[in-house]
């Protein structure tokens, strides 16, 4: 397993606002000043955590997404963060994860922040996503999934390690910061992996 370098970008969104997102991300994905294999993004970099779904959904060939794949290519990195997609006449909340080489892979994030009516606007998803890069193993979540210690347990159907890495991008408040730093040390531990937890930081 070879060394893997994570550039983390917490930052404050421009709310509901896609094209002053993706222009503060340019700037800050260009004023990195060293070799990194992955860029990892809050929850909806590209807008805020909004629950205004209709309004703001991209589909797959969207502005959105054909900035994660030309910034990868750019940077020769990973870019990782979630936007709302439609698909189906449904709603996600969804994790995209792009690669330099043209693929990407995606996640729906599975557990809706009922809190905030998440469930009222998204459509939950239904599979975890365990992508195999530069020999690493790397399970992608998102946020509110990180209450929820058995869907991240790290164990195949035949009992082997599923993942050697855990990402959760988020949106998480400033008021529970205890427990989203107390809970990505424990799904550390118990699943025996590397964390990467990346916020949305700044008022709201």
């Amino acid at each position: 397993m070879m060394d893997l370098k994570i550039t983390l970008i917490q930052s404050n969104l421009h709310w509901e606002n896609v094209d002053q997102n993706l222009a503060m991300f340019t700037d800050k994905i260009n004023a990195i000043n060293e070799t990194t294999d992955i860029i990892i993004l809050p929850e909806m970099f590209n807008t805020g955590f909004s629950m205004d779904s209709e309004r703001l959904a991209e589909r797959m060939n969207g502005k959105t997404l054909n900035w994660m794949m030309e910034m990868s290519k750019k940077t020769n990195s990973v870019i990782v963060g979630s936007l709302i997609i439609t698909e189906h006449d449904e709603y996600y909340n969804r994790l995209v994860w792009a690669q330099p080489n043209g693929d990407y892979y995606t996640y729906d994030k599975r557990h809706l922040f009922r809190m905030a009516g998440e469930h009222d606007y998204f459509k939950a998803g239904s599979e975890l996503l365990i992508i195999h890069y530069k020999g690493w193993r790397i399970c992608p979540l998102v946020c509110y999934d990180l209450r929820f210690p058995v869907w991240s347990r790290n164990t195949t159907e035949d009992g082997e390690i599923a993942y050697d890495c855990l990402i959760y991008i988020a949106n998480w408040p400033e008021v529970r910061k205890a427990p989203w730093s107390k809970l990505l040390e424990a799904r550390a531990i118990e699943n025996q992996c590397y964390v990467v937890g990346v916020n949305r930081v700044g008022p709201v």
